[in-house]
């Protein structure tokens, strides 16, 4: 495997250093001002931007026009890419895209299914899963595609996925810890998880992955809740998410809505931080208060 630190970001994991990442969610439209109000906000204070790609299976502007676009503004983007979308031959043709537009960071996700978005009636593909294009990556790396064929030059990439650490059955719980291991034996450099909330699970998982010796750095999920409504929705349609009714009730009760959401974002952060190697913060909307947040921890 390719040993080469091309990216800041990937220098920082790999000598654990603690990391702070949010995300940029693209728009819907070819309005990129609101994107370039958050990244100028938040430069200097965030180490990597994740960009999301048609997050929660709605039609958004192209994950990787993003990315390329704060490349040239000369920051760090963290490209997802997910399977929901495309068959193998466009996951390849992106992903050599990418490196050619000087993107190195990618988060290689499954994806939601099409009926939680905002166009039900699409047509998912799912030609692979999140393990098997890791796999991909791989021989990409090796200077392959995916059937043999030589590359005239190869790609080198800094590789995440997603675990979620919320499991709410041991039977679910096993999985997660097995699909992460499999993920690292296909070449996954680091884990984001989804939005961490239970904090005795979250330090849980993490003694058993270490157990297991799944040894790589993973990033924790926060998520700045702005209110009850938003909790219950995530709840009801985010997979993978359950926030607990003792924070929706605090949300609720709270006449400061976002110094309350804040306090219990720093809480989690607090407990969590030695069984971490870094935060992604969901802001969903509230980039503007990040620096405040990230002041707060």
């Amino acid at each position: 495997m390719p040993d080469t630190i091309n990216s800041n970001f990937e220098y920082k994991m790999q000598n654990k250093k603690f990391v702070i990442t949010t995300e940029i969610g693209p728009p819907k439209g070819t309005d990129t001002n609101i994107i370039k109000e958050n990244v100028k906000l938040l430069t200097g204070i965030v180490d990597a931007f994740n960009v999301s790609d048609n997050q929660g299976s709605n039609m958004n502007l192209g994950g990787l026009a993003v990315s390329h676009m704060l490349v040239n503004m000369g920051l760090e983007p963290i490209f997802q890419i997910t399977c929901r979308d495309r068959n193998r031959l466009s996951l390849q043709s992106d992903l050599l895209s990418a490196y050619v537009l000087d993107i190195k960071n990618i988060l290689v996700l499954t994806g939601d299914y099409t009926t939680i978005g905002d166009n039900p009636k699409a047509m998912p593909v799912f030609d692979l899963d999140s393990v098997q294009l890791l796999h991909v990556i791989k021989s990409l790396e090796e200077g392959y595609d995916m059937v043999g064929n030589t590359l005239t030059k190869k790609p080198v990439f800094f590789r995440g996925a997603a675990v979620n650490t919320e499991a709410d059955t041991e039977v679910s719980f096993k999985l997660q810890l097995i699909k992460m291991k499999k993920k690292v034996t296909q070449g996954a450099q680091f884990f984001q998880t989804m939005p961490v909330f239970n904090i005795d699970k979250f330090k849980e998982f993490i003694e058993r992955a270490n157990r297991l010796k799944i040894d790589v750095p993973v990033i924790a999920g926060i998520q700045l809740i702005k209110s009850e409504k938003m909790a219950i929705y995530m709840n009801k349609f985010i997979p993978g998410i359950k926030i607990p009714d003792n924070i929706i009730a605090r949300i609720s009760s709270a006449a400061d809505k976002v110094t309350e959401s804040i306090e219990i974002a720093a809480g989690i952060i607090k407990e969590i931080k030695p069984y971490c190697s870094g935060i992604h913060i969901g802001a969903q909307g509230w980039e503007n208060y990040i620096p405040r947040f990230i002041e707060k921890i």
